[in-house]
């Protein structure tokens, strides 16, 4: 009996990977370095969470910074 492979981990990334230094979110996804980090290992309930806060970081990086993506 063959077992079936865990389904694929959902992600925010955009391949933008640039963190602002002020902020420390990523440009692309808005996540910080350790979450990007940990992204994988995290409980698909936090990574669930941690998506649905991601729109509202977007506030915090400048937008001019984000005018170059």
């Amino acid at each position: 009996m063959t077992e079936k492979p865990p389904p694929p981990i959902v992600t925010p990334c955009i391949k933008v990977c640039v963190i602002d230094g002020t902020s420390g979110l990523c440009l692309g996804c808005y996540r910080t370095l350790v979450e990007v980090a940990s992204w994988a290992k995290m409980p698909a309930e936090t990574r669930e969470t941690l998506m649905a806060e991601l729109p509202g970081r977007r506030a915090q990086i400048a937008p001019e910074k984000l005018a170059m993506f």
